[in-house]
């Protein structure tokens, strides 16, 4: 009886990303053969938007991946002080939409930009250097966290063993640290291309008339109301992410290590500390300065011209439907995080503590998503839920975010549960313990802190996500981060900045909670384990 309720659980998860991911994904490319593709992809217009796409991508990714690296080694390598402080900056370009880096650069660099003016530039931020600098700020955190990953599990035994022989430094950095990093960092390399060139927020901002694929695409389906077209863009836009995703897939460790990695005896160095506060503090007002000039512009009476303190912008975009459209983002981003968590600890529970053939399927449909950019993703979603109950309203929406950003935090707590004891069910049953209790009282309060991180991954990037939700919503659905692109086309700056604050503002308020929670939960395990170890 127990075998067929855990079968039948399996079935529906499932059916579930059968009728979520397969499906849709499969109806967009039926979608292809009412499409002369060859006549899209001949296109003069298509092929300049393709390398365009692909320039724009390479430099970013590059640039992006260099600069994550030297980050993620001064926080990792060096002896400075307020590394809490740095990483935290580092990551708050993830709490606001793509497209509020792009505006931010139009606020610095624009025509009547504050640098601009202020050291009388004469270059354009619009174009290919725009979408650059742009994607770096959007993509380097992500970036930086999966390389700091790496570098904080790297072993230091082989170092110091080479350091006994007197193996020299650069010969170190050659035959250990480089072969170490080649796998994990190929795939960091993978996922920032993708997570660039499926990127439309940026160049809609910065792009003028540099064409990209994802505005192309935006272009045909919300402009044009083609979706043959925008389908045949999509299956282009897929094929960078379906290669991250088998390379990723294929090279990804499957094996716990067997040992605990010794970390890094870091000696004193003053010139080495002295390179990383500058590196660390260069960075951190590159980042942070686009974004306090959101707020500076949200409450000036008239930028550039007067500077004065004013609410008039404020009250303004209230009046708009700002109000309106938070609640439509709070409401989906709560919804999204307690549907994700539930449905990824389900799904990460049968593949990491079942196993079987079956489990595999279900891991493979887990992280199907990580292969399906937002723009296609929500294209595929027009085209199969059109006619269904579910199309302009909220429930769309929740579905299509929660599949979006799916494939990670199910990751994070596949890892969490493949590394508790694998014989917790058998000892259980044994004992005459029913599963679903080894579950609530065991299993549920070891992941704690991982359902706690992927609540808070959920729910952020629902509330800074545009390109998935971009095609589905409807003026009563609209989500507040769509708000900006319609009042960049209004050019009304001053109301798109005081909207980017206002998420940002919403994501600070979950993460400071997340993180009180946290906290509270180790100060609990702490004193459990102190006070049981002095009885």
């Amino acid at each position: 009886m127990k075998k067929r309720k855990f079968s039948a659980t399996q079935l529906f998860l499932a059916l579930f990303f059968l009728v979520t991911v397969i499906l849709p994904v499969l109806t967009m490319f039926s979608n292809l053969v009412s499409a002369d593709i060859g006549k899209i992809i001949t296109d003069k217009q298509f092929g300049i938007a393709a390398l365009h796409s692909l320039k724009v991508s390479a430099t970013a990714t590059l640039i992006s991946i260099t600069l994550a690296f030297l980050l993620a080694w001064c926080m990792t390598r060096t002896n400075i002080k307020g590394k809490g402080l740095f990483g935290a900056i580092i990551l708050l370009p993830m709490l606001i939409p793509s497209i509020s880096h792009g505006m931010g650069l139009i606020i610095l660099f624009g025509q009547n930009g504050q640098l601009t003016n202020l050291f009388g530039l004469n270059s354009s931020i619009y174009g290919f250097w725009g979408i650059v600098i742009g994607s770096v700020m959007y993509s380097l955190p992500v970036a930086y966290l999966m390389i700091s990953d790496i570098l904080r599990y790297e072993d230091s035994t082989p170092y110091e063993a080479a350091s006994v022989l007197g193996v020299p430094k650069i010969n170190r950095l050659c035959s250990i640290t480089f072969p170490y990093i080649r796998k994990p960092m190929i795939s960091v390399l993978f996922a920032t291309f993708t997570l660039i060139i499926t990127d439309y927020g940026v160049p809609v901002m910065v792009g003028g008339k540099y064409n990209t694929l994802p505005l192309m695409m935006y272009n045909e389906v919300i402009g044009r109301l083609n979706f043959a077209n925008g389908s045949v863009i999509g299956m282009v836009l897929l094929v960078p992410a379906v290669i991250a995703f088998i390379f990723d897939f294929i090279s990804r460790d499957t094996h716990s290590a067997s040992f605990v990695p010794k970390p890094f005896a870091l000696k004193k160095s003053i010139v080495r500390d002295a390179l990383s506060y500058f590196i660390l503090i260069i960075t951190s007002i590159t980042l942070i300065y686009p974004i306090i000039t959101f707020a500076g512009l949200a409450f000036n009476t008239k930028y550039p011209s007067d500077l004065s303190f004013t609410l008039k912008h404020v009250l303004n975009t209230m009046e708009k439907g700002a109000g309106h459209y938070l609640i439509n983002s709070i409401i989906i981003a709560f919804a999204v995080s307690i549907l994700g968590v539930c449905i990824a600890f389900a799904c990460a529970y049968f593949t990491a503590r079942i196993g079987g053939l079956s489990a595999k399927l279900l891991h493979l449909m887990s992280i199907l998503s990580l292969a399906i950019p937002g723009l296609v993703l929500g294209l595929s979603y027009v085209l199969f839920f059109k006619k269904s109950f579910m199309a302009d309203t909220l429930i769309i929406l929740i579905v299509v975010n929660t599949i979006h950003f799916f494939a990670s935090p199910y990751l994070m707590i596949y890892n969490s549960l493949g590394k508790l004891n694998a014989n917790l069910e058998d000892v259980g049953l044994t004992l005459g313990i029913r599963r679903l209790h080894i579950i609530k009282d065991v299993i549920i309060p070891q992941s704690k802190l991982t359902l706690i991180e992927m609540f808070t991954y959920f729910f952020v990037n629902s509330m800074i996500t545009i390109s998935a939700v971009s095609f589905l919503a409807v003026t009563l659905t609209k989500p507040l981060s769509l708000l900006i692109t319609q009042f960049q086309h209004l050019m009304l700056l001053e109301a798109s900045a005081f909207v980017s604050i206002l998420i940002l503002a919403v994501n600070l308020i979950i993460k400071g909670l997340a993180l009180i929670l946290r906290h509270i939960i180790l100060r609990k395990e702490n004193t459990y384990y102190v006070n049981k170890k002095t009885v």
